[in-house]
């Protein structure tokens, strides 16, 4: 697929990895949707009338499937889904003050794992509608894990089960859609310049970014962007979890 021929809806789309997505994908002739609990009017304003917003909670399946809706009905199609769409908290499992609450394990699966899928099962059915192109592909799905799937901090229980389940459903997911044309691609980031990161000191991101092997900083979100866009044009990347990390594996904490 080209990139001037994207279609696509991008879930934590008004922000960090999911905004360097969108301004991607409309820089390079395409269109996007942005779904997002944040407000993306202000980006939409900027980019133009190549971009749409709508105030989407991943994990709502109305709500979601009133976004593809709309997002179809303003770009004719959808070829493309990028979910970006996530949360953290941080607590040990068990300690001195108390266990982890369970409804915050929760409330982490159900944004990042469920919402995740519900994404995924929706706009894989929509996909499925488009007339077929080269090859027989109707589109492509790309979600966001995390290195904490495969190197999970303390404090990080909650997160990593999360992350690992979008990386443990990635093959199957593009096994079943394979009859349908339709690609599923899972990246895992590392440690990257995201809101979420510009919260913590600046002692405390300057450390982080030495734990960095190479380059020795914190990821750049259009450097996302870019593995989103090259995951896009090149149909043979399918099924696979992509680690972009500089080569990092994380200590316990």
């Amino acid at each position: 697929m080209e990139m001037k021929n994207v279609r696509a809806v991008v879930t934590g789309g008004a922000s960090g990895l999911g905004e360097a997505v969108v301004r991607k994908i409309i820089s390079s002739g395409g269109m996007a949707a942005i779904l997002d609990v944040g407000d993306g009017s202000s980006l939409v304003k900027e980019l133009g009338e190549k971009a749409l917003y709508f105030k989407t909670d991943v994990s709502s399946e109305n709500e979601v499937q009133a976004a593809i809706d709309g997002a179809v009905k303003k770009f004719g199609l959808i070829n493309t889904a990028v979910n970006c769409a996530g949360i953290t908290k941080a607590a040990k499992t068990a300690g001195s003050k108390g266990p982890f609450k369970l409804d915050m394990f929760e409330l982490v699966i159900k944004i990042n794992l469920t919402g995740t899928f519900n994404v995924i099962r929706l706009a894989a059915s929509k996909m499925s509608e488009n007339d077929p192109g080269e090859d027989g592909e109707r589109g492509v799905i790309i979600s966001t894990s995390s290195v904490a799937a495969f190197d999970g901090q303390t404090g990080q229980a909650a997160y990593a089960a999360s992350k690992s389940g979008i990386a443990g459903m990635t093959l199957p997911i593009a096994r079943d859609l394979a009859p349908l044309g339709i690609r599923n691609v899972t990246i895992a980031p590392g440690l990257f310049e995201t809101p979420m990161m510009s919260s913590l000191p600046d002692d405390v991101k300057v450390s982080l970014a030495k734990q960095v092997p190479f380059p020795s900083r914190l990821g750049r979100p259009a450097e996302f962007a870019e593995l989103v866009s090259a995951v896009i044009v090149n149909k043979m990347i399918n099924g696979e979890t992509i680690r972009l990390d500089g080569a990092i594996r994380m200590a316990a904490k």
